[in-house]
Protein backbone atom coordinates (compact mmCIF):
# COMPACT_ATOMS: atom_id res chain seq x y z
CA UNK A 1 0.00 0.00 0.00
CA UNK A 2 3.25 2.54 1.11
CA UNK A 3 4.36 1.51 -2.03
CA UNK A 4 0.95 2.47 -4.49
CA UNK A 5 0.80 5.55 -2.90
CA UNK A 6 4.59 6.36 -3.35
CA UNK A 7 4.43 5.78 -7.34
CA UNK A 8 1.02 7.77 -7.55
CA UNK A 9 2.94 10.31 -5.46
CA UNK A 10 5.94 10.44 -8.15
CA UNK A 11 3.23 9.92 -10.88
CA UNK A 12 1.46 13.05 -9.85
CA UNK A 13 4.50 15.02 -9.64
CA UNK A 14 5.44 14.26 -12.94
CA UNK A 15 2.20 15.37 -14.16
CA UNK A 16 2.76 18.95 -13.20
CA UNK A 17 6.67 19.22 -13.66
CA UNK A 18 6.72 20.71 -17.27
CA UNK A 19 4.86 23.71 -15.70
CA UNK A 20 8.47 24.29 -13.16
CA UNK A 21 11.20 22.85 -15.38
CA UNK A 22 11.94 22.78 -19.08
CA UNK A 23 10.36 19.79 -20.71
CA UNK A 24 13.26 18.80 -23.32
CA UNK A 25 15.50 18.17 -20.42
CA UNK A 26 12.39 16.04 -17.97
CA UNK A 27 12.39 13.72 -21.59
CA UNK A 28 15.53 13.05 -21.29
CA UNK A 29 15.50 12.05 -17.83
CA UNK A 30 12.28 10.06 -18.24
CA UNK A 31 14.32 8.22 -21.25
CA UNK A 32 16.78 6.91 -19.48
CA UNK A 33 14.79 6.38 -16.44
CA UNK A 34 13.38 3.98 -18.51
CA UNK A 35 17.00 2.31 -19.60
CA UNK A 36 18.20 2.01 -16.75
CA UNK A 37 15.07 0.20 -14.97
CA UNK A 38 15.62 -2.17 -18.27
CA UNK A 39 18.83 -2.78 -17.53
CA UNK A 40 18.13 -3.24 -13.64
CA UNK A 41 15.66 -5.94 -14.83
CA UNK A 42 18.39 -8.49 -15.73
CA UNK A 43 21.21 -7.21 -13.46
CA UNK A 44 19.51 -6.67 -10.50
CA UNK A 45 16.81 -9.25 -10.65
CA UNK A 46 18.68 -11.56 -12.78
CA UNK A 47 22.54 -11.34 -11.62
CA UNK A 48 23.84 -10.72 -15.34
CA UNK A 49 26.19 -7.77 -16.00
CA UNK A 50 26.08 -6.59 -19.69
CA UNK A 51 28.17 -4.39 -21.00
CA UNK A 52 26.39 -4.48 -24.29
CA UNK A 53 22.99 -2.43 -23.82
CA UNK A 54 23.69 0.61 -25.53
CA UNK A 55 23.53 -1.25 -28.74
CA UNK A 56 19.70 -1.67 -28.02
CA UNK A 57 19.62 1.67 -26.83
CA UNK A 58 21.51 3.15 -29.88
CA UNK A 59 19.98 0.22 -32.53
CA UNK A 60 16.42 1.18 -31.58
CA UNK A 61 17.60 5.19 -32.18
CA UNK A 62 18.76 4.80 -35.34
CA UNK A 63 15.72 2.03 -36.77
CA UNK A 64 13.41 4.50 -35.46
CA UNK A 65 14.69 7.13 -36.96
CA UNK A 66 15.08 5.47 -40.40
CA UNK A 67 11.11 4.70 -40.18
CA UNK A 68 9.87 7.56 -38.92
CA UNK A 69 12.14 9.74 -41.64
CA UNK A 70 12.57 7.72 -44.94
CA UNK A 71 9.77 5.25 -44.55
CA UNK A 72 7.02 7.46 -43.61
CA UNK A 73 5.45 5.32 -40.22
CA UNK A 74 3.27 7.21 -37.32
CA UNK A 75 5.24 7.49 -34.62
CA UNK A 76 3.74 4.82 -32.32
CA UNK A 77 4.16 2.67 -35.09
CA UNK A 78 8.42 3.78 -35.70
CA UNK A 79 8.97 2.94 -31.69
CA UNK A 80 7.47 -0.31 -31.79
CA UNK A 81 9.68 -1.11 -34.71
CA UNK A 82 12.56 0.35 -32.98
CA UNK A 83 12.00 -1.60 -29.93
CA UNK A 84 10.95 -4.55 -31.66
CA UNK A 85 14.15 -4.91 -33.63
CA UNK A 86 16.24 -4.12 -30.76
CA UNK A 87 14.25 -6.94 -29.01
CA UNK A 88 15.28 -9.12 -31.86
CA UNK A 89 19.25 -8.17 -31.43
CA UNK A 90 18.67 -9.27 -27.70
CA UNK A 91 17.54 -12.43 -28.47
CA UNK A 92 20.25 -12.84 -30.98
CA UNK A 93 23.02 -11.77 -28.82
CA UNK A 94 21.30 -13.69 -25.71
CA UNK A 95 21.63 -16.82 -27.50
CA UNK A 96 25.34 -16.72 -28.13
CA UNK A 97 25.88 -15.17 -24.57
CA UNK A 98 23.31 -16.22 -21.97
CA UNK A 99 25.23 -19.73 -21.43
CA UNK A 100 28.46 -18.03 -20.33
CA UNK A 101 28.40 -16.49 -16.46
CA UNK A 102 30.35 -13.30 -14.80
CA UNK A 103 32.92 -11.42 -16.80
CA UNK A 104 32.24 -14.24 -19.79
CA UNK A 105 29.09 -12.81 -20.08
CA UNK A 106 30.29 -9.48 -19.71
CA UNK A 107 33.04 -9.63 -22.58
CA UNK A 108 30.46 -11.70 -25.01
CA UNK A 109 27.81 -8.82 -24.94
CA UNK A 110 30.32 -6.36 -24.94
CA UNK A 111 32.03 -7.70 -27.80
CA UNK A 112 28.72 -8.09 -29.74
CA UNK A 113 27.65 -4.61 -28.52
CA UNK A 114 30.95 -3.11 -30.59
CA UNK A 115 30.07 -5.56 -33.60
CA UNK A 116 27.29 -3.26 -34.04
CA UNK A 117 28.47 -0.12 -33.03
CA UNK A 118 31.01 -0.60 -36.35
CA UNK A 119 28.25 -1.63 -38.02
CA UNK A 120 26.51 1.63 -37.04
CA UNK A 121 29.29 3.45 -38.21
CA UNK A 122 29.81 2.00 -41.57
CA UNK A 123 25.64 1.74 -42.98
CA UNK A 124 24.46 4.48 -45.10
CA UNK A 125 21.39 4.86 -43.33
CA UNK A 126 22.74 5.95 -40.29
CA UNK A 127 23.89 8.75 -41.49
CA UNK A 128 27.81 7.24 -40.34
CA UNK A 129 29.55 10.04 -37.63
CA UNK A 130 27.10 12.43 -38.30
CA UNK A 131 23.68 10.61 -37.38
CA UNK A 132 20.88 10.43 -38.50
CA UNK A 133 19.59 13.95 -38.08
CA UNK A 134 16.00 15.66 -38.81
CA UNK A 135 13.86 12.85 -37.33
CA UNK A 136 10.30 13.95 -37.34
CA UNK A 137 8.26 14.02 -34.58
CA UNK A 138 4.83 13.12 -36.48
CA UNK A 139 1.47 13.01 -34.42
CA UNK A 140 0.45 11.04 -31.79
CA UNK A 141 -2.74 8.99 -32.42
CA UNK A 142 -2.78 10.89 -35.60
CA UNK A 143 -4.23 14.01 -34.06
CA UNK A 144 -1.25 15.20 -31.27
CA UNK A 145 0.86 17.83 -32.73
CA UNK A 146 4.17 16.37 -31.08
CA UNK A 147 6.30 19.21 -32.11
CA UNK A 148 4.57 21.07 -29.04
CA UNK A 149 6.89 20.25 -26.43
CA UNK A 150 4.85 19.70 -23.91
CA UNK A 151 2.49 17.35 -25.95
CA UNK A 152 5.33 15.39 -26.47
CA UNK A 153 6.08 15.22 -22.87
CA UNK A 154 2.91 13.89 -22.16
CA UNK A 155 3.66 11.12 -24.92
CA UNK A 156 6.60 10.43 -23.50
CA UNK A 157 5.48 10.10 -20.08
CA UNK A 158 2.70 7.67 -20.98
CA UNK A 159 5.40 5.41 -22.84
CA UNK A 160 8.33 5.61 -19.76
CA UNK A 161 5.17 4.88 -17.15
CA UNK A 162 3.97 2.00 -19.41
CA UNK A 163 7.57 0.61 -19.56
CA UNK A 164 8.13 0.97 -15.59
CA UNK A 165 4.42 -0.64 -14.94
CA UNK A 166 5.69 -3.88 -17.28
CA UNK A 167 8.87 -4.26 -15.07
CA UNK A 168 7.11 -4.08 -11.86
CA UNK A 169 4.51 -6.76 -13.09
CA UNK A 170 7.76 -8.61 -14.24
CA UNK A 171 9.43 -8.38 -11.04
CA UNK A 172 6.30 -9.60 -8.83
CA UNK A 173 5.21 -12.26 -11.17
CA UNK A 174 6.17 -15.92 -10.53
CA UNK A 175 8.53 -15.37 -13.57
CA UNK A 176 10.39 -12.66 -11.25
CA UNK A 177 10.27 -15.30 -8.50
CA UNK A 178 12.45 -17.64 -10.48
CA UNK A 179 14.16 -14.86 -11.78
CA UNK A 180 15.11 -14.03 -8.59
CA UNK A 181 15.90 -17.53 -7.44
CA UNK A 182 18.34 -18.24 -10.06
CA UNK A 183 20.06 -14.68 -9.12
CA UNK A 184 20.83 -15.87 -5.30
CA UNK A 185 21.56 -19.61 -6.28
CA UNK A 186 21.43 -20.60 -9.86
CA UNK A 187 22.33 -24.26 -9.12
CA UNK A 188 19.36 -24.56 -6.76
CA UNK A 189 17.11 -23.53 -9.15
CA UNK A 190 18.21 -26.03 -11.73
CA UNK A 191 18.54 -28.88 -9.29
CA UNK A 192 14.18 -27.63 -8.86
CA UNK A 193 13.72 -28.29 -12.63
CA UNK A 194 13.80 -24.74 -14.01
CA UNK A 195 15.29 -24.13 -17.53
CA UNK A 196 17.48 -21.66 -16.29
CA UNK A 197 19.02 -20.31 -19.82
CA UNK A 198 15.57 -20.17 -20.66
CA UNK A 199 14.30 -17.93 -18.07
CA UNK A 200 17.81 -15.51 -18.53
CA UNK A 201 17.17 -15.39 -22.01
CA UNK A 202 13.35 -14.22 -21.57
CA UNK A 203 14.85 -11.54 -19.35
CA UNK A 204 17.50 -10.33 -21.34
CA UNK A 205 15.45 -10.07 -24.36
CA UNK A 206 12.31 -8.12 -22.92
CA UNK A 207 15.55 -5.96 -20.91
CA UNK A 208 16.77 -5.16 -24.55
CA UNK A 209 13.41 -4.38 -25.89
CA UNK A 210 12.89 -2.11 -23.19
CA UNK A 211 16.06 -0.34 -23.87
CA UNK A 212 15.18 -0.17 -27.30
CA UNK A 213 11.71 1.38 -26.62
CA UNK A 214 13.98 4.45 -24.29
CA UNK A 215 16.55 5.05 -27.26
CA UNK A 216 13.56 4.80 -29.84
CA UNK A 217 11.98 7.60 -27.59
CA UNK A 218 14.88 9.56 -27.18
CA UNK A 219 15.59 9.88 -30.91
CA UNK A 220 11.86 11.30 -31.64
CA UNK A 221 12.39 13.91 -28.25
CA UNK A 222 15.62 15.15 -29.98
CA UNK A 223 15.07 14.00 -33.99
CA UNK A 224 18.41 12.88 -33.69
CA UNK A 225 19.97 9.37 -33.57
CA UNK A 226 23.95 9.57 -32.90
CA UNK A 227 27.04 7.08 -32.09
CA UNK A 228 26.97 8.13 -29.17
CA UNK A 229 23.59 6.38 -28.17
CA UNK A 230 25.49 2.99 -29.34
CA UNK A 231 28.97 3.65 -28.42
CA UNK A 232 30.53 1.22 -24.91
CA UNK A 233 30.08 4.73 -22.92
CA UNK A 234 26.88 4.38 -22.67
CA UNK A 235 26.63 1.22 -21.43
CA UNK A 236 29.45 2.32 -18.74
CA UNK A 237 26.52 5.42 -17.70
CA UNK A 238 23.74 2.63 -16.83
CA UNK A 239 25.89 0.73 -15.12
CA UNK A 240 26.53 3.67 -13.03
CA UNK A 241 23.17 5.18 -12.99
CA UNK A 242 21.43 1.58 -11.63
CA UNK A 243 24.53 1.31 -9.33
CA UNK A 244 24.13 4.52 -7.94
CA UNK A 245 20.07 4.58 -7.64
CA UNK A 246 20.08 1.21 -5.99
CA UNK A 247 20.62 -2.32 -7.52
CA UNK A 248 17.42 -4.63 -7.25
CA UNK A 249 15.28 -1.77 -6.10
CA UNK A 250 12.32 -0.64 -8.88
CA UNK A 251 12.72 3.44 -7.96
CA UNK A 252 16.62 3.21 -7.98
CA UNK A 253 17.66 3.48 -11.74
CA UNK A 254 15.03 6.20 -11.87
CA UNK A 255 16.85 7.93 -9.38
CA UNK A 256 20.23 7.47 -10.79
CA UNK A 257 19.41 8.00 -14.03
CA UNK A 258 17.75 11.53 -12.60
CA UNK A 259 20.87 12.49 -11.23
CA UNK A 260 23.69 11.27 -13.70
CA UNK A 261 21.38 13.43 -16.01
CA UNK A 262 21.15 16.18 -13.48
CA UNK A 263 24.94 16.13 -13.58
CA UNK A 264 25.73 16.26 -17.27
CA UNK A 265 23.14 18.79 -17.95
CA UNK A 266 24.96 21.34 -15.09
CA UNK A 267 28.34 20.62 -15.41
CA UNK A 268 28.38 20.65 -19.25
CA UNK A 269 28.12 24.29 -19.50
CA UNK A 270 30.32 24.98 -16.27
CA UNK A 271 34.39 25.16 -15.50
CA UNK A 272 33.77 21.53 -15.55
CA UNK A 273 33.06 20.67 -19.23
CA UNK A 274 36.33 18.66 -19.33
CA UNK A 275 36.24 16.61 -16.50
CA UNK A 276 32.67 15.35 -16.40
CA UNK A 277 33.83 12.16 -16.88
CA UNK A 278 36.08 12.23 -13.94
CA UNK A 279 33.78 13.61 -11.84
CA UNK A 280 31.05 10.91 -13.09
CA UNK A 281 34.15 8.40 -11.93
CA UNK A 282 34.59 9.80 -8.66
CA UNK A 283 30.83 9.64 -7.89
CA UNK A 284 30.94 6.03 -9.02
CA UNK A 285 33.85 5.18 -6.40
CA UNK A 286 32.23 6.96 -3.64
CA UNK A 287 29.42 5.03 -4.42
CA UNK A 288 31.09 1.53 -4.01
CA UNK A 289 33.25 2.83 -1.54
CA UNK A 290 30.35 4.07 1.11
CA UNK A 291 26.50 3.65 0.19
CA UNK A 292 26.63 0.32 -1.70
CA UNK A 293 23.27 -0.31 -1.44
CA UNK A 294 22.85 2.95 -3.62
CA UNK A 295 20.72 5.86 -2.61
CA UNK A 296 17.56 4.13 -2.58
CA UNK A 297 18.93 1.19 -1.31
CA UNK A 298 20.50 3.43 1.69
CA UNK A 299 17.32 5.35 2.29
CA UNK A 300 15.10 2.11 2.55
CA UNK A 301 17.69 0.43 4.97
CA UNK A 302 17.80 3.68 7.39
CA UNK A 303 13.98 3.79 6.83
CA UNK A 304 13.66 -0.03 8.13
CA UNK A 305 15.79 0.85 10.90
CA UNK A 306 13.95 3.75 12.37
CA UNK A 307 10.28 2.10 12.15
Amino acid sequence: MKTSAGYLLALAALLVAPLAFYPILLMKLLCFALFASAFNLILGFGGLLSFGHAAFFGGAAYFTGHALKVWGLPTEMGILFGAGLAGLMGLAIGQLAIRRQGIYFAMITLAMAQMAYFFFVSSPFTGGENGLQGIPRGKALGVFDLQDDLTMYYFVLAICVAGFLLIVRTVHSPFGQVLAAIRDNENRARSLGYDVERYKLLAFVLSATLAGAAGATKSVVFQLASLSDAHWHMSGEVVLMTLLGGLGTLAGPAVGSAVIVTLQNKLATGVLAAWVPVVLGVIFVACVLTFRRGIVGELRAIWRKSF
